[in-house]
């Protein structure tokens, strides 16, 4: 895949940025520490990544029957994932931790994908954003999945640190805008070799008009 690297610096920013997963990982690691977390830390990331190939299989179906709808797809992709960075820009996170009688276990955090936002946002902008319709489209699939996969493990399982030694300082409002800045930047920097790609395709396009 040409844009591995794309890909890896999006699942990076996607997966270590605030979201429902990492607020459901910090408050385990506040009230059970790392040890009594990992089963929900590793259901998330297990999870995450079938879901990934689940949406990935869905569309490869619709770019088989509609080759010229991926392109149209890539670009709604590309706005939406400049507009989730944004958000993050602009996000005020609360990590106040919600106590709980016992840990969520591996199924709590694998199933909770299917309900979480934002796990729908990065998982068809990903597919959408860094496949191309052909014969290579179920293995780009896989390995997307393979690079959340990986990356989503210790990325998420950072904010198990945070819950334990950085929550009073991401609780301030100046470092958590500048993390969040930090990050945002990072999901913006992930999809501008997609730019290329998509004025590229267009302009393919334009000339067999």
């Amino acid at each position: 895949m040409d844009n591995l690297l794309a890909v890896v610096l999006f699942a990076i920013s996607s997966s270590i940025t605030p979201g429902p997963n990492n607020v459901l990982v910090l408050t385990s690691g506040v009230n059970f520490g790392v040890r009594r977390s990992m089963p929900l830390l590793i259901g998330i990331s297990v999870g995450f990544a079938t879901m990934l190939l689940l949406v990935g299989f869905g569309f490869g179906q619709l770019f088989v029957l509609f080759p010229s709808l991926q392109l149209f797809i890539k670009c709604v992709g590309v706005v939406y994932l400049v507009y989730l960075a944004w958000l993050i820009a602009k996000s005020n996170t609360d990590m106040q931790s919600i106590t709980r009688a016992k840990p969520l276990t591996f199924m709590n955090g694998a199933l909770f994908q299917w309900v979480n936002g934002k796990a729908w946002v990065v998982a068809s902008g990903a597919i959408v954003a860094f496949t191309n319709a052909g014969d290579a489209y179920l293995s780009q699939n896989v390995l997307i999945a393979l690079v959340f996969l990986v990356i989503a493990f210790p990325c998420v399982g950072v904010w198990l640190i945070f819950g334990t030694l950085l929550k009073k300082t991401l609780q301030t409002q100046k470092h958590r805008r500048c993390f969040n800045y930090i990050m945002a930047t990072l999901l913006l920097a992930s999809v501008l070799s997609v730019c290329g790609e998509l004025v590229h395709d267009m302009w393919a396009a334009i000339e067999h008009l």
